[in-house]
């Protein structure tokens, strides 16, 4: 039998097993590709998380940025994934998951055994934990601005004019606290028939003294920073940048709406085993406080609170501490699988009456 010649590769696979070491690749030439959304919040994602777990792996990482992952839809369908990790939104994620355009997580390799609850799925990790709050001018009430939903609903307790989310997420259980439910039933009413027009109607009576209807965190953030309105409804970590740029904004985790941020696998990544084990590594709490470094988004490990890796003041910022998460509600992502697409309708046909 003629002797084949041997090639670059053969002559690397030979030196790699003379060496004694496995005859998989090796970790130089490994490489993952890893998608989030751009700007400051992916430099802080990148400098606190991608980059030290490639560094601890002894892989490489290139990253990329999208919108959302309707992108990644594009991709999956057309047969042409190259992307390994996801950055998402938890709802978005769970849609994602069901629709079957990301990879199982496999919770063997990623231990969650300290996450707080409900912020992991089958299909996406929690990599931080941000909250929808009830925030307002302080030039207009002062340090002591409403506490509630009641008193965001209460125009003579406190006049004024009032900014609310233009899409159905978030919107409805803060018109269901507001109209007495307690906040460990407002799912339960939601799903129930007639819940989600229920919400509807106690955001029909606030209507009128809606000037804004925001669409973005950028918006909200510029809406307080302008002083255009009074109170509104947003991102905690986005009014915490809006107070360093000088906006008269506070806000309180008190019946806030905690969510977070996630990774997932993309179906059919060119690299799933190493994503999982990436995914791992970046789960760890050390990870996850020095995220806390670059935006007011809180850990979903709780260990990373411990141990002194986030400094004791600056953790009680965060919504995910457990000082402020106990106020609050936290999201149900099974509850928007099954009924976002219906309230939805139902709520833009409310904002165009």
């Amino acid at each position: 039998m003629p002797r084949q010649p041997i090639t670059p590769t053969k002559t690397a696979l030979a030196l790699v097993m003379g060496l004694g070491l496995s005859s998989a690749a090796p970790a130089w030439a490994q490489e993952l590709t890893v998608v989030s959304f751009g700007g400051s919040y992916q430099e802080g994602q990148s400098k606190a998380l991608f980059q030290p777990a490639a560094k601890a792996l002894g892989i490489k990482i290139k990253e990329e940025t999208y919108t959302s992952i309707a992108d990644l839809r594009l991709k999956v369908k057309a047969g042409a994934v190259t992307w390994d990790v996801v950055a998402s939104g938890s709802g978005s994620a769970a849609r994602a998951g069901a629709e079957g355009i990301l990879e199982k997580l496999d919770y063997k390799v990623i231990d969650t055994s300290n996450f707080l609850p409900g912020t992991k799925q089958d299909y996406c990790v929690g990599g931080d934990v941000f909250s929808t709050v009830l925030a307002w001018n302080t030039k207009t009430y002062g340090q002591n601005g409403p506490q509630s939903w009641a008193d965001f609903w209460d125009v003579k307790k406190f006049p004024g004019k009032r900014s609310y989310r233009k899409s159905v997420a978030g919107a409805l259980e803060p018109a269901l606290m507001a109209d007495g439910v307690p906040a460990d039933k407002v799912y339960e009413v939601l799903s129930q028939p007639g819940g989600i027009e229920r919400a509807i109607k106690k955001i029909r009576e606030l209507k009128p003294h809606i000037a804004v209807w925001w669409s973005s965190g950028a918006q909200h953030a510029q809406l307080m920073k302008d002083g255009e309105v009074d109170m509104i409804t947003g991102w905690n970590g986005r009014f915490d940048v809006a107070a360093k740029d000088g906006a008269k904004v506070a806000y309180t985790f008190n019946q806030g709406l905690l969510d977070y941020d996630c990774f997932a696998i993309a179906k059919g990544a060119p690299n799933k085993d190493l994503a999982m084990k990436f995914l791992a590594e970046i789960s760890k709490p050390q990870y996850q406080a020095e995220f806390t470094k670059y935006i007011t988004y809180g850990p979903t490990n709780k260990k990373a609170y411990e141990g002194g890796a986030i400094d004791a003041a600056y953790a009680k910022t965060l919504p995910s501490h457990p000082d402020n998460a106990g106020k609050q509600l936290t999201i149900d992502l099974d509850w928007y699988i099954k009924f976002e697409a219906q309230a939805s309708s139902a709520y833009q046909n409310m904002l165009t009456e």
